[in-house]
């Protein structure tokens, strides 16, 4: 499996010459073996909420001093004693021990909520002209101090997505994007799009160095999320600053996975993301789901939240299956960036356990992502005051809400000799083949299901190559998360070695069902 490893990192420039082949080219420097694994392995999150871009609802110790209304970062900032209270929450919020407890979870990845200020660290002038110019003295300390938790969730295994919670002008009216305005102005003016792509440039240029002069070399930035929950004016309003972004990120780090908010319009975005120009790493979809906010929500009660998550025909295990099938057949990815326990009061009254009933929520969720998406994350990790079981991602493992790991734990010894699995690959292959054409025999037409077994060698292999790496100690094994670009580049190989036909969807068939049922495999061999 390392030389077909190689072979993805390696350029494939020749495909580019075909119409039907997308340039997926890798510089081999570029992205190495470990950054591939932290990059494409299925992601099992948790935010780390107000840690650096503060929410007073998880913690109120930081807003003491705050200016009015005391409810952002910058009403912190414009208070009494705000750069050492901010840096003392800095130091203080997040430790070496909270990444330890959440690899020995089996939590492989952290969402780091950032806002645009915390920056001026590496560069000064993102905050001129913006809310927060002048401020450089309070959010100065921010970078090196955000450089230190990436060295400690590398330590422990543990990936970093950026999310970029807050923008200049504030992309939607809520506190947590810098300020207490309600007032959305970053889609209103050239100066606020244009900054915010400089800011992005600034912080995928800085990682990058981490990768390449930092000592240690950090390889565990998984990604970065352009805008957290943004509201335009109308969707092309965004798309287009989405696509401006995308291609100024991409030629700084062509194998940079992106992530983009859908704005609650999956299908939407999800054309969006199947109109882009094809590339060597995915564009992620990023979908927040909560069911404790509206109406609807306050008036179903617990157990038909829970049925409408575990239904594979409601509305929303309907979307999640469309919308995940397209992006992977364009090489992307659904994620669930949010997430969380919480029910409204109202959903539980007359509930007779109502412990029972937020377990079964929870693991209604758990089970629709696991199936569906190449990720997702918890909100949020913890809050200042405990007893929070539907917010608090500690509480809820505390209190056997949540399930106490997460991903798989080998029990036995893991062999690196893919011969060992071999004779399992070939039944399971030979079964999974027999389904197939006994399937497809109902509707008379050409069919090359030889492509359906390569397709299935291939997916097997790609996950075990995962799932057997041994690169990280600490922590679940990796799983592939990230199907639809290796899917989408597997075919593009294929074609190259058998060539062209209109049974190429037979390969990808078989490749998804190899991955699947690898997985499963190694589930029952190993853990």
């Amino acid at each position: 499996m390392k030389a077909a490893v190689k072979a993805l990192l390696s350029n494939v420039r020749s495909q580019a010459k075909s119409p039907f082949h997308a340039d997926f080219s890798y510089e081999s420097d570029d992205c190495d073996e470990r950054t591939l694994l932290y990059r494409h392995r299925k992601q099992r999150g948790v935010n780390i909420g107000s840690w650096f871009v503060l929410e007073r609802w998880i913690t109120e110790q930081p807003f003491r001093y705050a200016a009015a209304p005391r409810q952002s970062d910058l009403d912190v900032a414009k208070g009494a004693h705000a750069k050492e209270i901010l840096e003392n929450h800095w130091d203080s919020w997040i430790s070496a021990n909270d990444f330890e407890w959440l690899s020995a979870m089996g939590i492989n990845t952290v969402r780091l909520p950032i806002g645009y200020y915390h920056l001026c660290g590496v560069d000064p002038s993102v905050l001129r002209g913006t809310d927060f110019d002048g401020l450089e003295h309070v959010f100065g300390g921010a970078w090196h101090r955000i450089v230190r938790a990436i060295e400690t969730a590398d330590r422990y295994h543990i990936g970093v997505l950026f999310d970029l919670h807050a923008s200049p002008g504030k992309q939607n009216q809520d506190s947590h994007s810098g300020t207490s305005s309600p007032v959305i102005s970053f889609f209103q003016t050239q100066f606020n799009l244009q900054l915010m792509i400089r800011i992005l440039r600034v912080l995928v240029s800085s990682l990058r160095s981490l990768r390449f002069d930092h000592r240690p070399a950090l390889s565990n930035v998984v990604g970065i999320e352009l805008l957290n929950e943004p509201k335009p004016p109308y969707p092309a309003a965004l798309q287009a600053w989405y696509k401006n972004a995308i291609t100024e990120i991409r030629c700084l780090d062509p194998s940079l996975p992106l992530f983009i908010s859908d704005c609650w319009m999956p299908d939407t975005y999800a054309d969006f993301v199947k109109s882009l120009p094809p590339s060597a790493a995915p564009i992620c979809l990023d979908h927040h789901l909560y069911r404790c906010f509206t109406s609807e929500d306050i008036s179903t009660p617990a157990a038909q939240h829970s049925a409408s998550l575990s239904n594979p025909n409601a509305p929303t295990p309907q979307t999640f299956a469309r919308v995940s099938g397209a992006l992977e057949d364009a090489g992307g990815n659904l994620i669930v960036g949010e997430w969380s326990g919480a029910l409204n009061p109202s959903s539980l009254l007359g509930v007779v356990d109502e412990r029972r009933e937020r377990v079964q929520f929870i693991q209604a969720q758990l089970d629709l992502f696991e199936r569906y998406c190449s990720g997702w994350f918890f909100w949020t990790y913890k809050k200042q005051y405990p007893g929070d079981s539907g917010w608090s991602f500690r509480d809820a493992v505390d209190t056997g809400i949540f399930p106490c790991r997460v991903g798989l734990f080998p029990v036995k010894l893991i062999p690196h000799d893919h011969t060992e699995w071999a004779g399992r690959k070939a039944v399971a292959r030979g079964r999974a083949a027999a389904r197939h054409v006994s399937y497809w025999t109902q509707y008379p037409a050409h069919y090359e299901h030889w492509r359906f077994e390569k397709g299935y060698d291939q997916g097997w292999e790609d996950a075990y190559y995962f799932l057997t790496s041994g690169v990280f100690e600490h922590g679940s094994v990796s799983e592939l998360g990230l199907r639809g670009i290796w899917r989408k580049k597997r075919v593009c190989e294929h074609v190259l070695r058998e060539g062209r036909s209109d049974n190429l969807w037979e390969y990808g068939h078989g490749y998804q069902q190899g991955v699947e049922e690898a997985a499963v495999d190694f589930q029952r061999a190993y853990c």
